[in-house]
Order: structure tokens, then sequence, then C-alpha cells
């Protein structure tokens, strides 16, 4: 059956559209080309800040190119943030305020977890952190990378720290998924959103966003933007921070390297490593009757 209408695909990034070694797949990247030529707008959904996904882009040698990443549009930040591609225009962005900062960090602290603030977009690069556990090993190799925008959180940079785009807990994978489960009902008037470490592969991080983050509403954002109807949609991601957006999603696809607890609730393409994107891109063109 053909369905009629325009038409939304949308890509997580980090084990999904790139390679375990952060390559881009040469026939998942020609699948969005061909989209792009049948009309389908094309976005990135991911959970890198705009600073981090700038940053892969010029190590990718990217630089802004459509014809080198052939996408329209990227949501960042989980969501909190959406650009227009390549021009890098800011469509949209939220954010938590002050007294949002306050009491999640007061709360946090109470469960002597490791965290970080990040300033608000565009600035989120910028960060104050705790380390209470000083055991933690993901935490540290993040605070290494970004060790020139990081500063130790103290009540004066808090107190004057202003809006936040996110609050980001790092905890060890035995108790991640639990912690992550518990701070989403003590935080239910905020989005919480557990995600696996895209450093160590095993650490859980639990992102604090304004209520209304993720990556779903996001992309329902931008499919009105766009005029494409909900069931024209189509997604494909790797974790379970992208749940949500497959769920949205007229049609969701996982892809092999996705965790097994979510490869039983949507249809397995192959891995980020064996042109997984592509596949989905084929088996979305064909459910489309496109």
């Amino acid at each position: 059956m053909k369905h009629r209408g325009k038409r939304l695909f949308v890509v997580d990034l980090d084990g999904t559209f790139l390679r375990d070694d952060k390559s881009l797949s040469g026939q998942d990247k020609n699948a969005l080309v061909k989209l792009r030529r049948m009309g389908v707008v094309t976005a990135v959904a991911t959970g890198r800040s705009l600073y981090s996904f700038q940053k892969i882009m010029s190590e990718l040698g990217v630089n802004g190119s459509e014809s080198a990443f052939p996408v329209d549009y990227v949501i960042f930040s989980t969501g909190a943030g959406i650009i227009d591609f390549p021009t890098g225009a800011i469509l949209t962005k939220k954010s938590l305020n002050a007294g949002d900062i306050n009491v999640i960090s007061g709360i946090l602290d109470g469960y002597n977890l490791d965290y970080m603030i990040h300033r608000s977009i565009p600035d989120t690069k910028h960060f104050i952190y705790k380390y209470c556990t000083k055991s933690n090993s993901d935490f540290e190799t993040r605070l290494k990378i970004y060790k020139e925008h990081g500063t130790i959180l103290t009540a004066e940079n808090l107190a004057g720290f202003g809006e936040a785009t996110e609050v980001l807990c790092i905890v060890d994978r035995l108790t991640g998924i639990e912690v992550a489960d518990h701070l989403a009902a003590v935080f239910s008037q905020y989005s919480v959103i557990k995600a696996t470490s895209p450093m160590d592969k095993r650490s859980i991080w639990i992102e604090i966003f304004a209520k209304g983050v993720s990556k779903s509403m996001a992309v329902s954002w931008l499919s009105e933007r766009v005029g494409a109807a909900r069931a024209l949609v189509g997604a494909v991601g790797n974790d379970y921070n992208d749940e949500d957006m497959l769920d949205w999603a007229g049609q969701g696809y996982l892809v092999a390297n996705g965790p097994e607890s979510l490869q039983s609730d949507y249809p397995i393409v192959a891995s980020n490593n064996e042109g997984g994107v592509a596949e989905a891109v084929s088996r979305w063109i064909a459910e489309m009757g496109m």
C-alpha cells in the first residue's frame, strides 16, 4: 500500500549511524542520500551536545557539508535542542531553571551520586560537577575528555549557575538501571532518560532534563514543522534513550547491537557495523510503498 504525504526519517548517531570506530558507513550514508532524493526529510537524533556533535563532524571532515552528511536537521542533547543542518541555526531549545538545578543537586547529593550540571544551549560544553564516590572510572574518563570545560561544584558557583541544559549522573552498570528507574519516579516533574555509556559501553548515564525533553518530543515537533504525519515517520536507534522515539514513529527499527532487553520490542536490522541504517531505510521504503 502506498502512503501519501511528506515523510521524515530519523537516525540515532552513536551506535547506529556511526560504526564502533566512529566512522560512517558508505552504504548507510548513501541510504540517506537516496531518501533525500526521494523527497524524504532526514534527521539525526543524538544524545550528544551541540559541541560534541560539532566535534565529531569535524573529526569526520564533514564541516557542514550535506553531501558528506546527508541530513536536514539535527536533534541534539537527547531532544533539548534542534538545529537546521548545515546552517547550524538553532530552531528550538529547552532548559532547567536555577530553582530546578538546586532541587536536583540537593537530592542527588543525598544519594551520594556523581553528577555534572551542563550550561544551557549553546554553552552546554561548560559544566560544574560533584564527584562523590571517588570510584567511578567512566565519570573520570568524561572529566578527562572535557577537563578544560569542567569546574568542581561549590555552593557559590551553583548559586550563580543560571539555567542548565541537563544534569548528568553516571552510575555503574550493576545498579544503573535500578537507580535510573528510581530517579525517574523521584524526579517525575522532569524528564529522566537513561542510556548506556557511549564511552565504556557498560555504565548507565542518567540524564535529567526539563519536562517534555526527549527524542520523541523533538521528532514530534520536527514532524509538524516539515508537515509529516506520524504514520509517515520512520526511525532507527540502538539504546534505551531511543525507545520513546522508536515507539512514537510510525515505524521504528532497532539495530542488532541494541540491548537484548529491547530486541523483542522492535524489528531488528543489522548492527551499526554492518549497514543497519541502510537495511532499515530499505525496509521502510518498501513498507511505505515508495
